[in-house]
């Protein structure tokens, strides 16, 4: 299939927040010939996996694929990732200096885009050069695992230069970003003031993974359709309608009546009547990423550790658990989650304790009291029920945690690094790769982009540089324990839960395989 250009179809102002686009009867039938009808909040807002937007991570993961790829256990008759087994993918093989500094991959030959052009080196070297040119997400990803150049040597082969050695150089090459671009077809829509034909593809892809983006109307659906040229197995879904339907109930509406196959992550009370239904399948995994409460370290008050030790203290996780997240999480007791190897709950000391709370604040002088503003916003369906449960056990103990809703723009751009102005705030984070070293780097080393409340410990950079340069297992794992006990000691979150994934679908479709990003991938579904 060689597709020469794309339809941007213009919606008409958009929907309303409580309506949707009808679903016709021929999108019915076209349903049942192997079309997937997903209802989402939105449709994606770019399909730049450096520059992640809403409805970006779901859709560009499953047109980016990466040059390795995790590999698969069965448990209780399900599929999951294993995170100790790395494969080939877009790449065959490869091979390692005796320094560890320099990595040669061997791509596999014949994997072509839905343009027709076929994979090369120069894909690879030119798809890195993006990232770190644009200086987010996949630089970050490339400063993580110690890239410091990415080389074609031939077409098939591409050599990857480290500063150090890496030991989670092949973990990161699972990950969707940097995406790796079909740059034939991406050169053609650049420009000498956008080299990287960024605006081209706010609403284009060019992959070679198994998915594309046919259409999109902004407001209302984005159309995907099967790459004839995938280079594995055809998926059994060749079409999918990324259907935006901004109200909740009217999502779980359709998914019941059999108008769509599948739901965006729902809300928990939302999870728990779908579970009594017999018309929805909902499955669930272990999920990585903490509903946390973030104190800025650089601000009053938190710049002592006694009051972020008081406030960890001061809350009752079992009440808020069953508040919050009505029992379906498990409590945090690390910053690594437990579905990565090397979690190590063993330094967690916070257990519900006012009295002790009390003394703190009291010794930090806060004994006649204490206010503080507690943001959060619209992002995650948690947030304000969180809110609203910690200032309440906070008020046990003399704190005012008065809750303040922000919009989601400002609560990511106020955290974002560079700025990073609230003191005290909601937000989840959590790791996309399975690993120790890359979690504690993404979330608490002092240039993690993740690090969202100015957390700076040098030991603990230093425990990240050493995991990150150490290949043997078990000085890595000693690193990691020891990083993981400072961070609890310095206590920089309120240390909460660990939320399940849940997803809701038809009866009939089967294969979901939970990824860390939290985003199913079209490919793995079938229907019947």
């Amino acid at each position: 299939m060689n597709i020469t250009r794309r339809t941007i179809l213009k919606g008409a102002g958009g929907i309303a927040a409580a309506t949707y686009l009808p679903i016709t009867s021929g999108e019915i039938q076209a349903q049942q010939a192997r079309t997937l009808v997903i209802a989402t909040p939105g449709t994606p807002e770019g399909f730049d996996g450096d520059a992640l937007r809403p409805g970006t991570q779901e859709t560009v993961t499953q047109v980016y694929e990466g040059l390795t790829r995790y590999g698969r256990r069965t448990e209780a008759g399900r599929s999951y990732l294993d995170g100790n087994v790395i494969e080939g993918h877009l790449a065959e093989r490869w091979t390692s200096s005796a320094d560890g500094k320099k990595w040669v991959f061997k791509l596999r030959e014949g994997v072509k885009s839905p343009y027709g052009n076929e994979l090369s080196a120069a894909d690879v070297e030119w798809s890195w050069a993006k990232s770190f040119a644009q200086n987010r997400t996949g630089r970050f990803i490339g400063n993580v695992a110690n890239v410091v150049a990415v080389k074609a040597l031939t077409r098939y082969e591409v050599e990857f230069e480290l500063s150090a050695p890496s030991s989670i150089l092949l973990n990161a090459l699972t990950l969707y970003v940097p995406g790796i671009y079909d740059s034939t077809e991406a050169r053609k829509h650049a420009t000498a003031d956008d080299p990287w034909a960024l605006r081209w593809m706010e609403t284009n892809t060019a992959g070679y993974g198994a998915y594309h983006l046919e259409s999109i109307r902004p407001g209302e659906q984005a159309v995907f359709i099967a790459n004839r040229n995938y280079f594995r197995d055809q998926p059994f879904f060749q079409r999918i309608i990324y259907r935006a339907v901004p109200s909740e109930a009217n999502r779980v509406t359709l998914l019941r009546t059999g108008q769509v196959q599948w739901i965006d992550r729902a809300a928990v009370q939302f999870v728990l009547d779908m579970q009594q239904d017999r018309r929805i399948k909902v499955q669930d995994a272990e999920g990585r990423a903490m509903a946390s409460v973030r104190m800025n370290v650089a601000m009053r008050p938190f710049d002592d550790v006694r009051v972020r030790r008081a406030f960890n203290y001061a809350l009752n996780k079992d009440t808020l658990g069953q508040a919050v997240f009505q029992g379906t999480a498990s409590q945090a007791k690390s910053i690594v989650p437990p579905i990565v190897a090397g979690y190590d709950p063993s330094a967690f000391a916070y257990n519900f304790d006012q009295a002790r709370a009390r003394a703190l604040l009291a010794e930090a002088g806060h004994g006649s009291g204490l206010e503080v503003d507690l943001l959060f916003s619209n992002i995650w369906w948690w947030e304000e029920r969180m809110a609203v449960q910690v200032a309440d056990q906070l008020r046990q103990v003399g704190v005012n945690a008065r809750p303040q809703r922000v919009t989601g723009a400002d609560l990511r751009a106020r955290s974002a690094p560079g700025r990073q102005d609230m003191a005290f705030f909601t937000f989840e984070d959590g790791p996309i790769v399975l690993d120790p070293v890359y979690t504690l780097f993404l979330l608490a080393h002092s240039q993690g982009v993740s690090n969202r409340a100015k957390y700076n410990n040098p030991r603990v950079d230093e425990l990240i540089t050493v995991g990150r340069t150490t290949l043997e297992r078990e000085p890595r794992i000693a690193a990691m324990r020891e990083a993981q006990r400072l961070w609890m000691e310095d206590a920089p979150w309120l240390v909460t839960h660990y939320m399940r994934v849940f997803e809701a679908m038809a009866p009939a479709i089967s294969g979901w395989v939970p990824h860390p990003d939290d985003h199913e991938r079209w490919v793995d579904l079938k229907m019947g």
